[in-house]
């Protein structure tokens, strides 16, 4: 007996909500609904085998191995203390100014974002470096722990991004393009946040005093000491850039080159071999199971009709495209203050992204926009999982203080959002001239 499929499919999306609330791993919650949806329309041995495909093609596609080298890239450099020596280098140039501890934190955490791709990876590792020297120069808890959290989120913007990367796959995007048109977007974000630290340590002078002044000899070598990073990020970003190697190409140059680095600095031995493997292993396969849920929760909407309702919904309204995309970012802005960036992500975009589509904008900078709402639900309360990363680092600050430092943050980030959604050639502007050298 086979049931109404629009029905079903909005059922089904209800049941995921409760197996979210009673804290099933979202993965799992979106294959059971997924699995059981189409049961319930196409019968249960096609959903089953429908299943078991999915789970085949996602594990052997190649375009899919990008995601397990770009991880291991950002852990190989995680442990080769490369995060130490940005942080060194923009501390030498930033850290004489007043809040320059938090805007060398802030500068640190963009760059190190270019070899890692993870926000809440970029917050954790940053955290060891930052915290303790700002602690020694007395700054306030919420400076320094809201400028950590804060920079984190730049992680999953600055190329390479594993979210921009699965965007790209469900929507058959360019991923190249992606990539490309994060990168203004990630350095407009680092210098917002360094306005937002000089605005309220000018305001609270106390918050953030300045440290140490360098010489000039000093900021030459702090400099020259991250020329790793520097040349890595450069062949990995300008080759895609350039259109020398594909992404997936790209990402294994980078795994390769933050081996070399490890190797070079006598850093690679069995013990950090087998961390490193087995971060990369374990949260390779925390991605890939959210990504199977979310495929089959996706054949359920196709199959249910549930896109084209809503798509025919949302047409049917009298209102403009401009204000079909604010409500469609405002339900992001609420989702990330309760879901993790990756579930939103894969959960929403295969039901959205055709509405998108038929309002007319451009896929990719739908898809650039949809991560900067998302990283700023990665520190909006009531949950904000760098915030909660931050308070796992310094277990002696109240998270009043944590979520009492990333406000200004919030506003701050806030204000980017809405520049790039009245000005798209800011995320649009470096894919059309890389376009040209391809």
């Amino acid at each position: 007996m086979f049931y109404d499929p629009l029905l079903v499919g909005i059922t089904a999306f209800l049941v995921l909500i409760f197996l979210l609330a009673i804290t099933v791993p979202i993965g799992v919650a979106m294959m059971l609904c997924g699995v059981g949806g189409l049961a319930m329309i196409i019968g249960l041995i096609p959903s089953l085998s429908l299943f078991g495909t999915t789970v085949m093609q996602s594990v052997v596609t190649y375009d899919l191995s990008i995601i397990p080298l770009f991880i291991l890239m950002g852990a190989l450099a995680s442990r080769s203390g490369l995060s130490q020596e940005l942080y060194d280098a923009f501390n030498a140039w930033l850290g004489g100014f007043r809040g320059g501890l938090a805007l060398a934190t802030v500068g640190a955490c963009g760059a190190f974002a270019a070899i890692c791709g993870s926000s809440v990876a970029t917050a954790a590792t940053m955290s060891k470096v930052a915290l303790p020297e700002m602690k020694k120069y007395r700054y306030s808890d919420s400076m320094a722990t809201g400028s950590v959290a804060a920079g984190g989120i730049i992680g999953i913007l600055i190329p390479p991004s594993v979210i921009l990367v699965l965007y790209g796959l469900l929507t058959e995007s360019s991923i190249g393009d992606l990539f490309i048109a994060g990168f203004l977007p990630g350095i407009l974000t680092i210098l917002v946040f360094m306005i937002v630290i000089s605005i309220v340590t000018r305001l609270h002078p106390e918050s953030g005093p300045a440290g140490e002044k360098s010489t000039w000899k000093q900021k030459l070598n702090a400099t020259l000491k991250t020329w790793a990073i520097t040349a890595l990020f450069a062949t990995v970003i300008g080759g895609i850039y350039f259109g020398v190697f594909t992404p997936t190409e790209a990402a294994g140059v980078g795994a390769f080159g933050a081996l070399f680095i490890a190797f070079s600095r006598k850093r690679l031995n069995r013990k950090m071999m087998k961390e490193t493997l087995l971060e990369t292993g374990q949260t390779s396969a925390m991605i890939f199971t959210i990504l199977i849920g979310a495929i089959t929760l996706n054949n359920l909407v196709i199959f249910s009709g549930l896109a084209n309702a809503l798509a025919d919904f949302v047409s049917g309204l009298d209102m403009s495209p401009a204000t079909v995309m604010l409500i469609i970012l405002l339900m992001y802005l609420i989702m990330g203050c309760f879901l993790d960036a990756l579930a939103m992500i894969l959960l929403t975009v295969p039901i959205f992204y055709p509405i998108v589509l038929d309002l007319g904008y451009d896929p990719i900078w739908f898809g650039i926009i949809v991560v900067m709402v998302v990283e700023l639900g990665l520190i909006s309360p009531p949950i904000g999982m760098n915030v909660f990363v931050i308070k796992g680092m310094a277990q002696s600050v109240p998270l009043v203080s944590i979520y009492k430092g990333v406000l200004p943050f919030v506003i701050g980030q806030m204000v980017l959002i809405i520049a790039v959604f009245l000005i798209p050639e800011i995320a649009l502007w470096l894919p059309e001239t890389a376009r040209a050298f391809r």
